[in-house]
């Protein structure tokens, strides 16, 4: 009987940070099992094009195992971890499996928080996952197919309303992403409504929207997505959401469609390590991404409550991909009893953008918006793709759209194809 002496290092998740941290310790000639609840890596900066039918599912998403399937030291397993016991050194998954490690890299993200009041997801998903984008994408488009069909005049205005929760970046891309879809996606392609009639309300709960901006830029978002026709609305504190519409403080509004973007929450898998955790859920790790009182376990991503340079460090992609670099190097090193390096977060800037030609950038000093930051944007967006297929496939799609206001995502997928009775 053999045995395999190189030392097991578990990844679980598989987004930015999971899949740094897979490939820096492959490259390293680590043992390394990487699990996910997907067989895919997810690009979720373009998640909302998806959404809103934009691009293909396949254009921002790549297969696990294609893209290490170089990685010879590297085993995929498709499940979901649901316990950790660090004393044991074991994962528990959801098929009642469990996996030993040397060490562990846990990466497996945030979800949606409704601040207390889950039954809302029903009614207003949220957008973090391929299966959430598909079900977005089916409440717009048949929203309007509902519209079309009714002769109820406050019926149809409530299907043609459309709501966005939370104007950070997802929730002011996904709401001109809406309003690009009324005014030129549609329009022409209904007899008995005009698309260009749907109103799109942005809510947002404090008094900016892009609230990590500066307020030069925010002036310069709330003023583009005004442009598109879009109704932003700060300082509008949702209290309660069912399937006819949204209530405020003082008022209701009808609509059909609701999307939330307010807020997210840390995956429970966390808690099972018996750390501190922050307000949001968070596992607050050491400076080098290690767990107190856990050997040789590190916590990255939207998982990890971390500061660098006095600063909570953003729950981003650029954070999470150094995030999952440094873990895998302090991992090996642990493992060897070496010294482990603190994290220092490089900040590259931020991005939004709010629809065609419109877009805000922030690079330290440099600042741009309108047209060059859309430019700016977009190449950004395609060079950081997984995959050469990937990258060619969105800008055609993207070439197309721009020249014939077009999306070519537009069939409706999804559990209920079909339109409401009124």
């Amino acid at each position: 009987m053999t045995t395999n002496p190189s030392p097991h290092l578990l990844v679980l998740g598989c987004g930015f940070g999971g899949l740094w941290a897979t490939r820096a310790l492959a490259k390293a000639g680590a043992r390394v099992t990487v699990v996910d609840r997907t067989n895919h890596h997810l690009f979720q900066p373009l998640l909302y094009q998806v959404a809103t039918a934009g691009l293909p599912g396949p254009s921002v998403a790549a297969p696990i195992r294609s893209i290490v399937r170089d990685y010879q030291n590297v085993t995929v397993l498709m499940d979901e971890a649901t316990r950790i016991d660090a004393a044991a050194k074991l994962v528990y998954f959801a098929n009642g499996d469990a996996i030993a490690y040397d060490g562990l890299i846990v990466a497996v993200g945030a979800t949606h928080s409704y601040f207390g009041n889950d039954h809302w997801a029903a009614h207003a998903p949220g957008l973090k996952t391929m299966d959430d984008a598909q079900e977005i994408r089916r409440r717009i488009l048949t929203a309007f197919e509902n519209a079309e069909r009714t002769n109820d005049a406050s019926e149809r205005a409530a299907w043609l309303t459309f709501i966005v929760v939370g104007a950070g970046a997802t929730g002011v891309e996904m709401a001109g992403a809406l309003a690009e879809i009324a005014r030129h996606t549609l329009a022409k392609e209904f007899r008995n409504i005009n698309s260009r009639d749907a109103k799109v309300i942005l809510l947002e709960g404090g008094p900016n929207v892009l609230a990590a901006f500066p307020d030069d830029l925010r002036e310069k978002a709330y003023a583009q997505l005004t442009r598109l026709g879009v109704a932003v609305r700060s300082g509008a504190v949702v209290i309660d959401i069912d399937e006819t519409g949204c209530a405020l403080k003082d008022e209701r509004i009808a609509a059909r469609t609701i999307i939330w973007a307010a807020g997210v929450k840390a995956s429970p898998l966390g808690a099972s390590l018996g750390a501190p955790l922050d307000r949001a859920g968070r596992v607050i790790v050491l400076q080098d991404l290690s767990v107190p009182n856990c050997a040789n376990v590190f916590v990255i991503g939207d998982l990890a409550s971390v500061e660098s340079d006095g600063k909570p460090v953003p729950g981003v992609s650029p954070a999470a991909k150094q995030m999952g670099t440094l873990a895998a190097h302090n991992a090996l090193a642990a493992l060897r009893d070496a010294p482990t390096k603190p994290f220092h977060y490089a900040d590259y800037g931020s991005l939004a953008t709010i629809g065609r030609n419109a877009a805000i950038v922030w690079l330290g000093r440099f600042k741009l918006w309108g047209v060059p930051a859309w430019l700016f944007w977009l190449f950004v967006h395609i060079f950081f793709l997984i995959g050469f297929r990937n990258r060619f496939v969105v800008l055609l799609d993207w070439m197309w759209a721009y020249l014939s206001f077009q999306r070519s995502a537009r069939i409706v997928m999804g559990a209920d194809q079909s339109v409401k009775k009124s």
